[in-house]
Order: C-alpha cells, then structure tokens, then sequence
C-alpha cells in the first residue's frame, strides 16, 4: 500500500475519532512530518506516514530530531498497521480495531480472489 493510500486512511479514521489530521507543508522547511493531528482533549501529535518498507530521509530525521528536541511528539507510522497502532496510542482503539478488522478481510479477499 502506497504512502497516499495510507496518508487517506489516517485522515478519514482521525476525522471518524472527531479529530483533524492537517496536512503540514512548510516552505523552506523540507522533510517535515505528513501531517498534524489533533484529536479531541489531546495534544497535536506530527505524524510522519511511510509505506512498509519506506525510509525516512536524512532531512526527515533532522526534522523529526528538532520537534522531539522541542517536545513535541512525533509518530512515524509505517503501512497500515502502523496507522492502527497510532490510533491505538492515541486512545482511538476502536478506530483502531475497525480499521484492522477491514484491512485483515480485505487481504483476505485478496488473497481467496473473493
């Protein structure tokens, strides 16, 4: 799964929690995390969105290192079980449980030719 599909996934199940995941784009600034998310009652966390087998780049590590160094917290998430623990930590588990359940039987039915 690509890093836009996952990217879509994260946004509809924050906004389905009652939150807004934001995307963040900061001229001048290269490699900041994806997104903002901020979820009821809760701090905005960054959150860096990567496929499975995905990277991050040296700048995003930077970036990453400077917001932590600031205490800020930030949450690379890799594929989408990454966004189920990420809603997992963030107290959304229910979010996290639907979320996990749809893409088990979607891969399943990948996998039976259903």
């Amino acid at each position: 799964m690509g890093e836009k599909e996952i990217e879509k996934i994260l946004t509809a199940e924050v906004k389905r929690a009652g939150g807004r995941a934001y995307k963040w784009q900061s001229p001048g600034n290269d490699g900041v995390p994806d997104r903002i998310v901020i979820l009821p009652g809760k701090a905005p966390v960054f959150v860096e969105l990567k496929s499975d087998t995905g990277r991050l780049s040296r700048l995003q590590r930077v970036q990453i290192g400077r917001l932590e160094q600031m205490g800020q917290t930030v949450f690379v998430a890799r594929g989408i079980q990454g966004v189920i623990q990420f809603l997992k930590d963030m107290g959304c588990a229910a979010a996290g449980e639907v979320l996990e359940q749809r893409y088990i039987l979607t891969t399943r039915e990948r996998k039976d030719g259903i």
